[in-house]
């Protein structure tokens, strides 16, 4: 069985998941605009190092905050 983990969902169509699958993590991003992307990762520096370069404040409905929210949620996984 692998680990879910559900870093933001702002409703059924916009959110963003981590699955821990032994040693590879899977992201998970589905949204209104480009549906839903698979991306997968070998360590957790390489997941940060994509969302660090990924996301920005404005994709955010609290911008900054937000942001750091989810980047914190990332790191904690």
């Amino acid at each position: 069985m692998f680990a879910k983990h559900v870093i933001y969902k702002h409703d059924s169509y916009n959110m963003l998941t981590v699955e821990v699958q032994g040693k590879t993590l899977v992201v998970r991003e589905i949204s209104e605009q480009w549906g839903e992307e698979c991306h997968k990762f070998l360590s957790r520096a390489e997941m940060m190092d994509w969302a660090e370069r990924h996301f920005r404040a404005e994709d955010f409905p609290r911008g900054e905050d937000q942001l750091r929210e989810t980047l914190a949620a990332l790191r904690d996984i």
